[in-house]
């Protein structure tokens, strides 16, 4: 127990806010993923000249791993494009990069899962593609498409722990931090590990139940 109390109990501030910069990280990282998803596919989806620069990238994002991506974004970046300049950017930017190949595949699914007369039908009543596109189809998508991303969140968030890597200060850099004061690795390790498996729980039955609530709402 003194050795609980010492390496956890009286660091349960620096654990905490490891959780918070991993939340913090995730979030970031998902909303724009979730933005450049949608992005790339409907640039493969409807713009024909450019189909195979989407392509490309999605292939990109889905096949290096996320490690490469990580020392890519931290390290080559900001000598080509002069951005990342911190490493909590480099860290939401790479797992944003990652999930957002994942994202596109997974809305290009939901929308061709759409009936394509329902996009005809709501043609032939005079609205344009883009609020066909808006008020018709992605909504539907959407609701077929809430598990799968959801899926997707908790991946991010699991994959986050790479990012203590560039000295992200998260949830596993401090777990790492007070492993290499207290030399218990034993202790530390596995409360961090309890942790992460507590917030995959959490959200994976929080997600679920906002799912199944979505479906007996709309569907």
């Amino acid at each position: 127990m003194d050795v609980l109390r010492r390496t956890i109990w009286n660091h349960r501030d620096e654990f905490l806010q490891g959780i918070v910069v991993t939340g913090q990280v995730c979030l970031i990282a998902f909303l724009v993923a979730m933005a450049i998803g949608l992005v790339v596919c409907l640039i493969r989806m409807y713009c024909r000249p450019l189909r195979w620069l989407a392509i490309l990238y999605i292939e990109f994002c889905r096949s290096t791993p996320i490690y490469v991506q990580l020392m890519w974004v931290n390290y080559v970046w900001p000598e080509l494009f002069g951005w990342p300049t911190a490493f909590f950017d480099a860290g939401w930017a790479a797992l944003a990069l990652q999930s957002s190949g994942y994202l596109a595949e997974t809305f290009r699914a939901g929308i061709e899962g759409v009936s394509r007369g329902q996009r005809e039908a709501a043609l032939s009543t005079g609205l344009s593609p883009t609020l066909t596109m808006r008020w018709i189809i992605l909504p539907q998508a959407l609701l077929t498409m809430t598990p799968s991303l959801m899926n997707q969140f908790l991946v991010v968030v699991k994959s986050s722990s790479l990012v203590s890597v560039i000295a992200v200060p998260d949830l596993m850099y401090q777990a790492l931090r007070l492993t290499s004061i207290w030399f218990e690795p034993i202790e530390i390790l596995s409360f961090t590990a309890f942790l992460y498996i507590l917030i995959v729980f959490a959200l994976s039955a929080g997600m679920k139940w906002y799912s199944d609530r979505l479906r007996t709402r709309y569907a």
